[in-house]
């Protein structure tokens, strides 16, 4: 499947829908404590984007059965929401969330720390991941390619020791939720696709404390870190523009 370039019309559809992620996202921020479920959280975001007037873009897709994919501690993506999931201090969960507005696909994922007192290691992970993102993003511009993206967060994750997960990458996003092109969180500079003005991509480091080897569990969706080491996750949806990177997520 060729990569679909977005017009400027497209391109405020989909921040219309990355609006609502957004907004879902604070929202489950704000109820993420010890003694909550996921599924609590699941149920937040569900009765919001319902009454932003928006669908969400996960559940059914491929069969997967929430509006939010939860993933805790050494969970690495796509957790599902469950009222047995009872979130403790010093856990922290990965809340990832798409919504559709009029077709089009917005999608983030932020990883929260549950109450106050959370290891110092695994506060580093949050900083370093999310600092990684922001690296991906400040490479885009036309002419850039995947691989300075790519590249930039590796660079960010392993100076600090940790890993970046190979198994799950960015991708495309637009009027389906995965498009061309993969967008991986590693590579080198100057290698791959070029970005061109018009290309909308989803970048989400998925990161590491221990190694970057995965596996899915038994449920057919939960990924888990192969060591039992911590994980975090942050993505935005991000257009590029003739100026650089235009996060749609924020």
């Amino acid at each position: 499947m060729a990569v679909v370039l977005k017009s400027t019309d497209e391109i405020e559809k989909m921040r219309r829908a990355g609006r609502v992620v957004r907004e879902v996202l604070e929202l489950v921020r704000s109820h993420v404590r010890p003694g909550a479920t996921t599924l609590d959280l699941e149920r937040v975001a569900e009765a919001h984007i319902a009454a932003l007037g928006a669908k969400p873009a996960f559940k059914g897709y491929h069969g997967y059965p929430c509006v939010l994919c939860t993933s805790v501690n050494s969970e690495v993506v796509h957790g599902i929401p469950s009222k047995k999931r009872i979130l403790k201090e010093g856990d922290i969960v990965s809340v990832d969330c798409g919504a559709v507005v009029d077709g089009y696909f917005g999608d983030a994922a932020i990883t929260v720390p549950v109450g106050e007192k959370i290891a110092p290691n695994t506060a580093q992970l949050l900083r370093v991941t999310e600092a990684s993102l922001r690296a991906g993003i400040a490479a885009v511009k036309p002419g850039a390619t995947l691989g300075d993206i790519g590249s930039a967060v590796q660079k960010v994750v392993e100076s600090h020791g940790f890993s970046v997960v190979r198994d799950f990458v960015g991708h495309g996003i637009g009027v389906n939720m995965h498009e061309e092109p993969q967008v991986p969180n590693f590579g080198e500079a100057g290698r791959g696709m070029k970005l061109r003005t018009g290309m909308v991509i989803a970048i989400e480091p998925m990161v590491n404390a221990g190694k970057p080897d995965v596996r899915v569990l038994k449920d057919g969706w939960t990924a888990v870190t192969d060591d039992g080491s911590m994980s975090a996750h942050f993505e935005q949806t991000v257009a590029v523009t003739d100026t650089g990177a235009r996060i749609l997520t924020e």
